[in-house]
């Protein structure tokens, strides 16, 4: 019997057509995929899936317009306020992946305070990638490297980079779900989905159920992984 993918990465994608579909504003659509959010995660935990990787905001969402971004970095640190209990009852661990230093202070506390409150919990790990992006993510592992060992260490390798990725003890995504229809990348865990399988739907996020959920796992447990060999 096909297992079960062990990390499901989502790139969350839609919320703005969601409330334009509605004639309500940006705003709304990214508040209700916070909704859906909650509920993808409590049945990831029920189908024992153990690692799960948001795209949250990448390093491209900056260009969006200064008030939906002064929106989404307020939302972020509503929730994670208020949704502490959510991650303690549920004992879900949240990890953050993407360049901490380039966020808002008050995002950038709101995230450490949520990582260290939930470290020992263990139902699920949960990495919000938050100011993400694969590209920048693959330059900052080589800075790291050369800053602790020295640009004269000899050829780099891929170890050195997978030591020095955001979260290094986090299994490569097994499957990659992508929402409202868009078939592309956008610069969404580069290094680590090499040989990740993807599921587009047209579904947009904040209509996103448990029952899509579901289907994108049937998706990817009726697939032949070769990872370059032959079977």
């Amino acid at each position: 019997m096909k297992i079960a993918p062990l990390h499901i990465g989502i790139i969350m994608d839609g919320n703005g057509r969601w409330a334009e579909n509605r004639n309500l504003p940006r705003t709304a659509g990214h508040k209700q995929g916070i909704t859906t959010v909650k509920r993808i995660i409590k049945e990831a935990i029920r189908l024992g899936i153990p690692y799960l990787t948001l795209y949250v905001f990448s390093t491209e969402n900056w260009k969006r317009t200064e008030k939906e971004v002064g929106f989404l970095m307020k939302l972020i640190v509503f929730h994670m306020r208020t949704e502490a209990s959510f991650y303690q009852t549920n004992r879900i661990k949240v990890k953050h992946a993407g360049d901490m230093s380039g966020l808002p202070e008050e995002v950038r506390k709101e995230i450490e305070k949520s990582i260290e409150n939930t470290r020992n919990n263990e139902a699920i790990t949960v990495t919000l990638a938050i100011n993400y992006g694969g590209r920048d993510e693959i330059i900052r592992s080589v800075n790291k490297w050369i800053t602790a060992k020295g640009p004269d260490t000899g050829p780099f390798s891929e170890e050195a980079m997978q030591m020095n990725l955001d979260n290094n003890d986090v299994p490569d995504p097994d499957l990659i779900i992508r929402t409202a229809g868009e078939q592309r990348m956008s610069n969404f865990l580069l290094w680590e989905s090499a040989y990740s399988e993807y599921y587009f739907t047209e579904t947009l996020w904040p209509d996103f159920t448990d029952e899509d959920l579901s289907k994108a796992i049937e998706s990817y447990r009726g697939r032949e992984r070769k990872f370059g060999g032959v079977q």
